[in-house]
């Protein structure tokens, strides 16, 4: 059932995922445990239990699988650019796409579709930490935030943002810092862009890299992104971990390095024979902010700098840069650009 049929309203459409924002636990003070009941919502019923969004836009429930975040990846974003392209398609007068996400992924999710949708209307992503069903869930009143920005004018030409605890998040910058608080979502270097109070969406910055539409990342039709894997770093780490990855396959490796980008010797000597035998290898930092630095040292190693990007955002652009081109210098150049 679509939530919001008023006159002049904004139209919105609503992709569930699944996830905690759907989640059903066994009762309303069950806010850990929760997936042990495997009961999740789809995106119909999600708008069917927050009725108040009929006052806020007309919003449209768009079919899609319901999975937990951990259980999304590269199919599951290839498949979300090609919906959003067809919502937005079958729906011209639509003022944006809101999409429910379990918080595990969420912030990989946003960022691998801020690099690769084709649709130039605001996307953006939510999820919640209780489940629908829980006491004080923040379920609710995150979607309704959700598809206030989604639907709010100077939401375009930002990117895919990000909408929990009030707070409107960039999808580049923003990351998950806590099991269980509400306030988990946070961008380190940078803060928030805007937030959300009742029915004010109020933007104070914006970032400056630049994301989708008109990336040369096109993933609608490749059946999967080149391997990358991450390699965290720390201390007698012997690169084990990278000649395993090479023996899998990897085409590119993200080190999650010791701040402010190294790493144990033995370890930077398994990065340099990785990058000597023509896979991309690119240093992050398992600090969690702070661009690394293209010292004379990596540069010598043949690594190159993450920039500002954690680990796991600097696997999904590297998989991205792949698919393009395996020349160091372009893809250092992608990692200065987005």
């Amino acid at each position: 059932m679509a939530a919001g049929h008023g006159a002049g309203l904004p139209k919105v459409a609503f992709i569930g995922t699944g996830g905690t924002i759907s989640s059903l636990g066994r009762d309303a003070l069950d806010i850990l445990d929760y997936t042990a009941t495997d009961r999740r919502l789809e995106a119909g019923a999600i708008l069917d239990a927050v009725p108040e969004l009929a006052t806020v836009a007309h919003v449209i429930p768009v079919p899609f699988r319901a999975v937990p975040s951990p259980a999304i990846g590269f199919a599951e974003w290839r498949d979300l650019v090609l919906l959003c392209a067809q919502t937005a398609a079958a729906h011209p007068d639509l003022a944006g796409i809101v999409i429910g996400h379990g918080t595990a992924t969420l912030e990989e999710t946003a960022y691998a579709l801020s690099l690769t949708l084709t649709v130039d209307l605001p996307v953006v992503l939510v999820g919640s930490q209780r489940p629908m069903s829980a006491l004080s869930t923040d379920a609710k009143l995150n979607l309704v935030a959700a598809i206030r920005t989604a639907a709010a004018p100077a939401s375009r030409g930002r990117g895919v943002l990000v909408v929990l605890n009030d707070e409107i998040q960039a999808a580049r910058e923003v990351t998950k810092t806590s099991v269980a608080r509400l306030q988990t979502f946070r961008t380190p270097d940078f803060g928030v862009l805007g937030q959300v109070d009742g029915d004010h969406v109020r933007y104070y910055r914006r970032s400056e890299r630049a994301h989708a539409p008109g990336t040369p990342f096109d993933i609608r039709t490749l059946p999967a992104l080149p391997r990358v894997d991450v390699s965290y770093g720390y201390a007698d780490a012997d690169g084990t971990a990278v000649r395993a990855f090479r023996a899998a396959g990897a085409r590119g490796l993200v080190s999650a390095g010791l701040a402010p980008g190294m790493t144990p010797p033995a370890e930077a000597d398994a990065l340099e024979e990785a990058a000597a035998a023509g896979i991309l290898v690119v240093m992050s930092t398992r600090a969690g902010s702070g661009v690394v630095p293209l010292t004379t040292r990596l540069h010598a190693r043949g690594i190159l700098s993450a920039d500002n990007l954690n680990p796991q955002k600097a696997r999904i652009l590297l998989a991205l840069a792949l698919t393009v081109t395996a020349e160091p210098e372009a893809v250092a150049r992608f990692f200065a650009t987005y």
